[in-house]
C-alpha cells in the first residue's frame, strides 16, 4: 500500500527533530503521528515534553512545538504492506526535503531517529542531497518506539530518550 507521511510538526525556532520512518496503518487511519495504541512514544513525550497520550492530539503537538521539537518522517511517500519497517520498499521511497527544513529551521541542532530504520533511511535519502554545512548536525538513534521492539522495556527507552532530549537546552 502506498502511504503518504503527515505534513511536518514544528515551528521556526526548533532545536530538535525527531524522525520516524512512515506513518503506520492505524497512525494513516488516525491521520495522527503514532497512534497504534501499543507505541511508547506518546508515553515517553509525556515524560520529555509532558505531551502524554491522555491529551488531545492536537495538545501533544503543541506542547513539543513548545518543548522546540519538531516532528516529521524520513519519507514523503513510499508502499509498505503493513506497519512493519522492515516492509517500506525502498525502491518507492520518496524522501522529505531536509534541504528546504534545515533552510527555514537553522536552529536545529539535533536530529533524533525513532529507531535504526529511520536512521538508516535518512543515510541513505537524504544525507547525500543536504549541503555540508549541514551534513555536521548532530544525528542520534534512539530506540524504536515501536511495539516491534519490544525487547527494551519502556522505562529504559524513557531514560535514553531522556537523556538525548535533555542534553540539549530545548
Amino acid at each position: 500500500m502506498k502511504s503518504s507521511g503527515f505534513r511536518l510538526v514544528a515551528d521556526p525556532d526548533a532545536r530538535v527533530l525527531i524522525l520516524g520512518t512512515l506513518p503506520g496503518v492505524v497512525s494513516l487511519a488516525k491521520r495522527e503521528y503514532y497512534a497504534q495504541p501499543r507505541n511508547a512514544f506518546w508515553s515517553i513525550m509525556a515524560e520529555v515534553a509532558s505531551a502524554g497520550p491522555g491529551l488531545p492530539y492536537k495538545e501533544r503537538l503543541r506542547r513539543l512545538v513548545e518543548h522546540r521539537l519538531a516532528l516529521w518522517d524520513v519519507c514523503a511517500s513510499g508502499i509498505r504492506p503493513g506497519s512493519l519497517d522492515s516492509r517500506i520498499r525502498t525502491d518507492s521511497i520518496r524522501p522529505n526535503d531536509f534541504h528546504r527544513f534545515l533552510l527555514s529551521h537553522p536552529d536545529v541542532q539535533l536530529i533524533c531517529f525513532n529507531g535504526t530504520k529511520a536512521a538508516a533511511l535518512f543515510q541513505r535519502f537524504a544525507l547525500p542531497k543536504l549541503e555540508a554545512r549541514w551534513t555536521g548536525v548532530r544525528r542520534v538513534t534512539l530506540p524504536s518506539t515501536s511495539p516491534a521492539h519490544a525487547s527494551m522495556p519502556l522505562a529504559r527507552k524513557i531514560q535514553v530518550w531522556r537523556a538525548a532530549l535533555t542534553d540539549l537546552e530545548v
